[in-house]
């Protein structure tokens, strides 16, 4: 097995007594006190996280927009400076290559979020699909990225700021010198509560880290693992690659129509949703609760009336809503919120039931 990268806080998360996983090929935290703990403090406080395995790809150029604009099944052409917006990349099938945040940080420069396991995969496809007049760069290797979630974000910032800031608002970014650091800030985030993530030079993400550490210790900030990310993105119904989605799976199956954008326009897979824009989707990704007493977990069988119907993709006990919850892929006919499922946990079928998405309905 080869040799599992570090991001540059890996020396912090051992002193903090972070319990270390694999992770995207990554050796990365997954709690440091309890799950339950860190999901409480995002939620009703702040928590800290490090997500600088996730790739950053930048686009400089004359033809920069209109480059991502072809890759992105989002609508580019139309995001202003200092907006960021969710898409995905598609492959010649309308499968999902990644999910991606695509923020324009200038009238010629913009750059993708994109997840840690796909960081090759994707900077190949782009080069092979990028066209124009626009300079593609890899950052990733350079780049730290935080993020600070929970209704105490902000104040949390501007205390580690000392000064009044102009933070942007939901899905804004912009660049920021905050405490001699240079930041991109972006009002984003993959927790279902407020908050910001922080991209930032390798070389200052430590001093990042702990700075905010200590500005959110009034407020009971905690460091936060990737355990309480995966319940806290599950309440928020936020697909994560690999699970809700891969190069099979199409925006009509996992409910993600609204991120693409008229299929009257050119861009990479747009061919083969045109052909199945009409049709019934095989199978479309719901949300469940059970409503007898067990747990989900990704890949167990879904039934219906005795028959295995699909599979779970996602599923863990909601801390926030003291019931289990899960995402799976089901047939559209089995799809409508109310309809009657059990998940078969342990050669038992455990009922369940479908419910709207998100599962945390915002401000709650």
């Amino acid at each position: 097995m080869s040799e599992l990268s570090r991001t540059p806080l890996f020396e912090i998360h051992r002193r903090l007594g972070a319990r270390l996983v694999p992770f995207a090929g990554w050796e990365m935290p997954i709690q440091y006190s309890s799950i339950l703990d860190e999901h409480a403090a995002v939620r009703e406080r702040a928590g800290l996280f490090d997500v600088s395995h996730m790739g950053q790809i930048f686009f400089e150029g004359p033809d920069a927009v209109a480059a991502v604009d072809r890759l992105v099944s989002c609508d580019v052409a139309s995001l202003g400076v200092g907006r960021a917006r969710y898409g995905l990349l598609l492959n010649d099938a309308g499968g999902c290559v990644d999910d991606v945040i695509a923020t324009r940080l200038g009238e010629r420069e913009l750059f993708l979020c994109v997840n840690a396991s796909n960081i090759d995969k994707d900077r190949d496809w782009i080069l092979h699909h990028a066209t124009g007049d626009v300079r593609i760069e890899d950052r990733s290797p350079t780049t730290a990225l935080l993020a600070l979630q929970g209704p105490a974000s902000a104040r949390i910032l501007t205390r580690f700021a000392g000064t009044e800031l102009a933070l942007p608002k939901r899905f804004g970014a912009a660049r920021m010198s905050i405490a001699g650091l240079e930041l991109i800030v972006s009002a984003t985030g993959y927790t279902g509560s407020p908050g910001f993530e922080l991209a930032c030079a390798s070389t200052d993400a430590e001093r990042l880290f702990e700075g905010l550490l200590a500005a959110g210790a009034p407020e009971g900030i905690l460091p936060v693992g990737l355990g309480a990310r995966d319940t806290l993105r599950l309440e928020a119904g936020m697909a994560l690659y690999g699970h809700e989605l891969d190069d099979t799976t199409t925006p009509f199956e996992a409910g993600l129509e609204r991120y693409v954008k008229d299929l009257a326009r050119d861009f990479v897979g747009v061919e083969a949703l045109r052909r199945i824009a009409g049709e019934t989707p095989r199978r479309r990704l719901v949300g469940f609760e059970l409503v007898e007493r067990g747990i989900a977990r990704a890949d167990y069988e879904i039934v219906h009336e005795g028959s295995i119907v699909g599979r779970v993709t996602s599923g863990a006990p909601s801390p926030t809503l003291g019931k289990s919850i899960g995402l799976g892929y089901v047939p559209p006919a089995l799809s409508a919120v109310g309809q009657a499922l059990g998940i078969r946990i342990r050669g038992k079928d455990v009922a369940a039931q479908v419910v709207a998405l998100p599962f945390l309905k915002p401000g709650r």
